[in-house]
C-alpha cells in the first residue's frame, strides 16, 4: 500500500458515499450516509450526512495521509457560496482532513464511474437528471441539470411528482382511479380509498409538504411497480420519463452515428425497471454504434479522478480504473 491516499465523495440527494483508496487502486475504507446535497436539504442536515459518510470511510486510516479528494454533486455552485463553503470547510477539518478538495459536477463523477475513456456521453437519472458530453474527462456540454424546481425531466423526482399529480387528478374528478393512485394514497395518507373532493386534495398536499421536495423521488419505485403490473397511468409516466431522458441525451449527442461510449448513471437507469428498460431500448435504436456501460460507484469514480490529479500513478489510468471499479461477476 502506498503512503498517500485518495478520497472520492459522491453526494446525492438520497445517498452520500465516500471511498478512501491508495494509488494502487486498493479500497481502504467506505462510508455511506443519507443524502447530503445542500441544494435540496438544510445545509446543517446536509453537512452532517456528508460528515457521517466521511467518518465511516476514514475510520481505518489516518486522514492526514489523504493527499487529494474529489467531491461530486449536482448543483455544485451551492457548495461554493461563501457561507456554505465556510461551513463545509469546517466540517472537512472536523473529520481530520487537511488535503485539497476539488468540487465537480455530478456528471463528472458519474462518467468516471462508468468509463475511463476521455470522450463519453453521460445520461444520468437519479433523484435529478442530466446529460453531458465529456471531453478530455471533463463535461463540455451539459443539458438539463436544472434542479427539481425547474427541470430534471425524467428523474426520480419527476416520476414521483407525476404520480402525486395523477392522484390529485383522481381526487378532483379529472381522471379515473387506478391502482397507482391507491398505492400512492396509502403511502401518503395510510388509506387506499378516500372521499374525493377538496378535503382529500388538501390532505395530499399537506402530506407532501411535510417532507423535503426531493423526497417525492420515493414514489418512483411505486410507479415502476405499478407499470410492471400494467397500470395505464404508471405506464404513461414511464414512457414520458424515458422520452424526456432520450431528448435530453440528444441535446449533447445529436450524432446518431457516433461510436463514443455512452454511460448510464443514477438509480433510475442502472437498476432494473421499466424506465431503465425503455431508455436502453431507445438508446439502442438512436445510437446503434455506441457501446453502453453503467456507472457502478460514484465515490470510486471520484477517487479515480482524485488519483489522476494528485497521485503518482504506478499503473495506467485505465488499469487503475479497472482496479477501483471492477466489472461485476
Amino acid at each position: 500500500m502506498t503512503d498517500s491516499l485518495l478520497l472520492g465523495l459522491d453526494i446525492g440527494a438520497s445517498v452520500s458515499r465516500a471511498l478512501v483508496a491508495d494509488a494502487d487502486g486498493r479500497r481502504l475504507g467506505e462510508g455511506r450516509a443519507a443524502g447530503g446535497n445542500p441544494s435540496g436539504r438544510p445545509v446543517d442536515q446536509a453537512l452532517s450526512a456528508i460528515a457521517d459518510a466521511l467518518r465511516a470511510a476514514l475510520s481505518g486510516v489516518d486522514p492526514r495521509q489523504v493527499r487529494g479528494a474529489v467531491v461530486g454533486l449536482a448543483g455544485v455552485g451551492r457548495l461554493q457560496e461563501p457561507d456554505v463553503a465556510e461551513r463545509f470547510a469546517r466540517m472537512w477539518r472536523s473529520v481530520g482532513l487537511t488535503c485539497p478538495c476539488g468540487l465537480v459536477a455530478d456528471a463528472a463523477v458519474a462518467f468516471a464511474a462508468g468509463s475511463p475513456a476521455s470522450a463519453v456521453t453521460l445520461l444520468l437519472a437519479g433523484t435529478g437528471a442530466t446529460a453531458a458530453e465529456i471531453a478530455e474527462r471533463r463535461p463540455r456540454t451539459v443539458a438539463d441539470a436544472h434542479g427539481w424546481l425547474l427541470g430534471d425531466l425524467g428523474s426520480g423526482f419527476w416520476v414521483g411528482r407525476e404520480a402525486v399529480r395523477a392522484v390529485l387528478a383522481c381526487l378532483e374528478g379529472r381522471a379515473p382511479e387506478t391502482p397507482l393512485a391507491r398505492r400512492v394514497l396509502a403511502e401518503l395518507l395510510g388509506a387506499e380509498h378516500v372521499t374525493p373532493g377538496r378535503d382529500a386534495v388538501n390532505s395530499v398536499i399537506n402530506a407532501v409538504r411535510r417532507d423535503a421536495p426531493v423526497d417525492l423521488a420515493r414514489f418512483a419505485r411505486t410507479v415502476s411497480n405499478a407499470a410492471e403490473n400494467g397500470d395505464p397511468v404508471a405506464c404513461d409516466i414511464v414512457a414520458r420519463a424515458a422520452g424526456h431522458l432520450i431528448d435530453t441525451a440528444s441535446l449533447v449527442r445529436p450524432d446518431t452515428a457516433s461510436a463514443d461510449p455512452l454511460v448510464l448513471a443514477g438509480g433510475m437507469l442502472i437498476n432494473d425497471g421499466p424506465v431503465s428498460a425503455a431508455v436502453r431500448d431507445a438508446v439502442a435504436r438512436r445510437w446503434p454504434s455506441a457501446p453502453v456501460s453503467v456507472a457502478r460507484d460514484g465515490a470510486a469514480g471520484a477517487a479515480w479522478l482524485a488519483a489522476l490529479e494528485h497521485a503518482d500513478l504506478t499503473c495506467s489510468a485505465e488499469e487503475l480504473h479497472a482496479r477501483l471499479l471492477p466489472e461485476p461477476n
